[in-house]
């Protein structure tokens, strides 16, 4: 299909609440990306490392003036960038969808905008929309597609919000007291040329126009992904969700404005909330695999190990949740080794497992010490998947309150039929191999006519309804 026919095609007719949020509730496996000028910067500004928060915040935790930022641009020049590339790797990762930054919080838009020089077509010798050839690529490896947009903040675009922050947390700027001086007066603004124009006009003239630009010129968009709301009242956030009309299917998260009332789902940022937490409305937990959302230098970089993550991954599912692995490209526009290497270890596993996450429900039984549980209902009963992160040296695992008789049990990958035994009120698994098949998460699975589901309080959250 050509591209052209691609972007023209977007949902006209809205679809009740539950069947637009079906896939979503079903993917449970998405791809974070965080993009953009500040990825030239790599955690670094004159030779100095940043503190705080994210490399994606250094503009602003550095304090770096906005015409000195906004010369970085003539240096970004992505030529290694291949979408196609990066949609395979989520895909055979077994992620269902893709969220990436079309505008971060730097201002900078990585489409073609009408609404400010300041995008990747005008500001830079790239000179190319980026968005367009990843829809195309989304498109070709059916995965479903998020836009990350930046509505409040904009730290370029006169303005715009600004997140304010000692000049003294990004590192020990000898002039702390000087700019703080400033910041403190214009409303933690620290360069004039943020300060010619109000929230208002910034909005009208930037943040709401490229909204419609997003919702006109891509085709279909699955996801809108808000940030950092700022000072954004009721009434403002209403003119901000007024372009998400044209795409009545898509699915908004609930950071639109404080407190955290609208939208279609929750977002637990770089953590997975507890069970008590949990309301049992739609939510999403998203985490980065290294150091910082955006590409730090690899002498500050870390990444997690792949069992962290991929467990990460399970006991989000055993939650009823949704993760968002955050994956930083390079300045190039590549992801690099350490990503790539997670990004294969998920693919082998969920090769083995996805069945045990992909459609699953909240766990329906009492946690368990040995792992996380997750569950998948029928007509004629339940499936349980019993992911064990601690492999029992007995080759028995003890589940509460099941009693059903007519229960059957296999460890996946192998199919190896296992025994089920009566303890009291309880069950035991048995026959379990002495080492674990996967040292990261085997799976077993329980069978049971039983209709199981997690029973929650209601849901907390309001809707968007276009």
């Amino acid at each position: 299909m050509a591209i052209q026919t691609v972007l023209a095609q977007r949902d006209t007719k809205p679809i009740p609440q539950d069947n637009k949020m079906e896939w979503w509730r079903n993917a449970r496996f998405g791809m974070f990306i965080h993009w953009g000028i500040y990825s030239r910067f790599a955690g670094e500004y004159h030779g100095i490392r940043q503190q705080g928060a994210g490399p994606e915040w250094i503009m602003n935790l550095m304090k770096i003036p906005v015409q000195e930022y906004v010369d970085t641009a003539k240096n970004f020049n992505p030529t290694k960038y291949n979408p196609d590339a990066w949609a395979k790797m989520a895909k055979d990762a077994g992620m269902k969808y893709l969220v990436i930054t079309t505008k971060h919080h730097d201002g900078f838009a990585l489409f073609k905008s009408n609404a400010s020089k300041w995008n990747v077509v005008d500001a830079t010798p790239y000179g190319k929309d980026l968005i367009e050839p990843l829809v195309k690529a989304c498109h070709k490896y059916g995965l479903k597609l998020g836009f990350y947009f930046s509505q409040a903040q904009d730290w370029v675009n006169p303005g715009g919000g600004v997140g304010p922050k000692k000049a003294s947390k990004g590192y020990a700027n000898p002039d702390s007291a000087k700019i703080d001086a400033f910041v403190n007066a214009n409303n933690g603004h620290w360069d004039v040329a943020q300060t010619t124009a109000n929230y208002d006009e910034f909005l009208d003239k930037v943040s709401i126009p490229q909204l419609k630009e997003l919702m006109t010129n891509y085709g279909k968009v699955d996801i809108l992904w808000w940030d950092t709301p700022a000072t954004t009242n009721l009434q403002q956030a209403l003119r901000l969700e007024e372009p998400l009309k044209l795409q009545p299917n898509i699915i908004v998260n609930n950071r639109v404005k404080k407190p955290y009332e609208r939208g279609d789902y929750k977002v637990a940022e770089g953590k997975v909330p507890a069970v008590a937490e949990l309301d049992g409305g739609n939510w999403e937990a998203c985490a980065t695999l290294s150091s910082g959302w955006g590409y730090l230098t690899p002498k500050y970089n870390g990444y997690k190990s792949h069992e962290s993550l991929i467990r990460m991954l399970i006991d989000i599912a055993s939650k009823g949740g949704n993760f968002l692995l955050n994956v930083p490209p390079t300045p190039d526009g590549e992801f690099d080794a350490g990503s790539q290497a997670t990004l294969k270890a998920f693919g082998d596993w969920m090769k083995k497992y996805s069945v045990s996450i992909y459609g699953t429900q909240a766990n329906p039984l009492k946690e368990v010490s040995w792992g996380r549980i997750t569950a998948k209902g029928d007509n004629k009963g339940t499936n349980l998947y019993l992911s064990v992160f601690n492999w029992p040296t007995d080759g028995k695992l003890k589940l509460e309150g099941l009693k059903n008789k007519k229960l059957s049990a296999k460890l996946l990958g192998t199919n190896t039929p296992l025994k089920i035994e009566a303890d009291g009120d309880d069950i035991l698994i048995s026959g379990l191999p002495a080492t674990a098949p996967d040292k990261i998460a085997s799976v077993v699975e329980l069978r049971t006519p039983e209709k199981l589901k997690r029973t929650f309080k209601a849901t907390k959250i309001g809707y968007f309804t276009g």
